[in-house]
């Protein structure tokens, strides 16, 4: 699946570059490809906040619980938001970031679970990843300029018991799930508070194709996330394949670190809609607190993989003001004694209001 992926993204940056969308007169002096631009349906339109709920699990995948078992992550993501003083004095600090009519901020509350291949073991088997929960809260904004679409997202959090993951965990088994009880959170990392600062590009249409009332598209990125829990760099591809006339369509919130994705969409002409979706990503990882355990204390740790790719393929279906999605993820491995590569489905709740 990596392989094909990777051919994917080489042809991909190959094709011609796609059509004119909309003139900017603020596009780049030179530059003969003309800027992205929305349209006043959307920059000027009603209901432009966005709810979000994406829930991650490998049960949605290969059905079992190892690894990065779990992840949910809740957003609440508002287009033309009114933005304080201090946003702007962040956005000049930030190059090439640039507040304008198209700029949106974002809210976020998560947790993720991280646990070893045998959850019902109650020691740690020195071979496998550590158990570790991350709870956090983040704050961000998004702003298309000419023909890129920058995000830049601060978070907050903690790892260790106050992430409450054994907690979580043994409810969901306990009561929702036929799954056996977890026996090892007594073995997790240490309580830890974490900051994290990250930085995303996209080139939205980048290449683009129409053909029998369909839209192709593909959307290269690049980022940067530090902090004490994660540290890397990226760069990938994204694409999406849906009805032309619901062209104003995002692949939806992630859960870090993963592909960008906002989550927006058009409420549809026609009153629903669908679009395919999917991409690669790949990562130089310098640093993973939930590999590398506590930053600051001796915990068990493991030796990482520096270099990580993910793939994923996806089905966005929009009804009027919601929208279900569901992407299966494939991840490679992330630290050398690892069994296998990690499969697993997210499920995303969007609705329009």
């Amino acid at each position: 699946m990596p392989r094909i992926a990777a051919l994917f993204l080489c042809l991909a940056l190959c094709l011609p570059p796609a059509l004119a969308i909309a003139e900017n007169e603020n596009a780049d002096a030179g530059d003969a490809r003309p800027a992205v631009q929305l349209p006043k349906s959307i920059v000027k339109g009603e209901k432009t906040n966005f709810l979000t709920l994406v829930v991650e699990n490998d049960m949605f995948g290969k059905g079992t619980d190892q690894n990065y078992t779990s992840g949910v992550r809740l957003t609440y993501f508002n287009v033309n938001a009114h933005f304080p003083d201090f946003a702007h004095r962040i956005a000049d600090l930030t190059p090439t970031f640039e507040i304008n009519p198209s700029s949106s901020v974002f809210y976020s509350i998560g947790q993720n679970l991280y646990t070893p291949d045998d959850i019902t073991n109650p020691l740690q088997n020195p071979d496998d990843r550590p158990w570790a929960a991350y709870l956090y809260a983040s704050i961000g904004m998004t702003s298309l300029t000419h023909r890129h679409l920058d995000e830049i997202e601060a978070s907050i959090g903690v790892v260790g018991p106050w992430a409450l993951g054994k907690q979580t965990q043994s409810f969901v088994h306990r009561h929702i799930s036929d799954s056996p009880i977890p026996r090892g959170w007594g073995n997790q990392l240490k309580n830890e508070p974490v900051l994290m600062l990250g930085w995303q590009r996209r080139w939205p249409e980048y290449r683009s194709y129409s053909a029998a009332g369909l839209r192709f598209s593909t959307a290269p990125h690049i980022g940067i996330m530090l902090g004490n829990a994660h540290t890397f760099a990226n760069t990938g591809l994204g694409f999406r394949l849906g009805p032309e006339v619901d062209r104003w369509q995002d692949t939806p919130v992630r859960v870090r670190p993963a592909m960008p994705g906002t989550g927006f969409f058009e409420i549809p002409e026609k009153g629903w809609s669908w679009f395919f979706f999917g991409g690669i990503d790949a990562r130089a990882v310098g640093h993973n607190i939930f590999l590398d355990g506590n930053t600051f204390r001796n915990s068990h740790n493991v030796s990482k993989r520096h270099f990580v790719a993910d793939s994923n393929i996806g089905l966005a279906l929009t009804l009027k003001q919601f929208r279900v999605s569901y992407t299966l993820n494939h991840r490679t491995r992330t630290f050398k004694k690892q069994d296998e590569d990690e499969l697993f489905g997210a499920v995303s709740l969007n609705f329009r209001f």
